[in-house]
C-alpha cells in the first residue's frame, strides 16, 4: 500500500480544480497548470481536499497511485505558492547579468552565454551576479530550467568553480602531488 497516496491534498484558500475524464487542471493566484492523469488512479475532487485513489488493486495501480498523489500535490503547490531554486556561480570573474527574458552567463568561455529562460520561469540576480534565482508554478519546468543552467558550466571538482546549487556539497579532490 502507498503510505503517500493515502494523504489527501488539502486545497487552500482561492484554488480552483477541474477534472474532464482525466485531464486535470488547477487554478490558483499564481497560474494555471494542467495534466493528463494515469489512466489506473482516479479522483476524488470535494471542496477542501483532493483524494487519490486506485481504480483496481494491481500492482501498476498501486505504483501509479503515489506518484499521481504527488504531481496533483505539487501543481496546487506550485499555483499556490510557486516553487524556486536559488544557483551561485563561483570563480573568479564569473557572474550572471539580467537582461529582458534571458540571462546572460560570464563562465570564463570566449564569449558570454545567453541562456533564454523558457515561457513561465523568471529569474532574479541577486548579491552582485556571483548568485540568482529561479521562480516558476511548475516543479518539473523550473528543476530543468536549474539542471540545463548548471550544465552551462557545471562545478569543478579540484578547484571548485562553476555553476551550483545553493547548498550544495562539493567533493573537492586534491590534484597532483607536485614535485619532490
Amino acid at each position: 500500500m502507498s503510505r503517500i497516496g493515502k494523504k489527501p491534498i488539502p486545497l487552500p484558500a482561492g484554488v480552483k480544480v477541474n477534472l474532464e475524464g482525466q485531464e486535470l487542471t488547477v487554478t490558483g493566484p499564481l497560474g494555471t497548470l494542467s495534466r493528463v492523469l494515469p489512466p489506473r488512479v482516479s479522483l476524488e475532487v470535494d471542496d477542501r481536499e483532493i483524494r487519490v485513489v486506485p481504480r483496481d488493486d494491481s500492482r501498476e495501480s498501486r505504483s501509479f497511485w503515489g506518484l499521481t498523489r504527488t504531481l496533483v500535490a505539487n501543481m496546487v503547490t506550485g499555483v499556490s505558492q510557486g516553487f524556486n531554486r536559488i544557483l551561485e556561480i563561483v570563480g573568479t570573474g564569473y557572474k550572471v547579468e539580467a537582461k529582458g527574458e534571458s540571462l546572460v552567463f560570464s563562465l570564463g568561455y570566449s564569449n558570454p552565454v545567453e541562456f533564454p529562460l523558457p515561457q513561465g520561469i523568471s529569474a532574479q540576480v541577486l548579491d552582485k551576479g556571483t548568485r540568482f534565482e529561479l521562480k516558476g508554478v511548475n516543479k518539473e519546468q523550473l528543476g530543468q530550467t536549474a539542471a540545463n543552467i548548471r550544465a552551462l558550466r557545471p562545478p569543478n571538482v579540484y578547484k571548485g568553480k562553476g555553476v551550483r546549487y545553493a547548498g550544495e556539497k562539493l567533493r573537492r579532490k586534491v590534484g597532483k602531488a607536485g614535485g619532490r
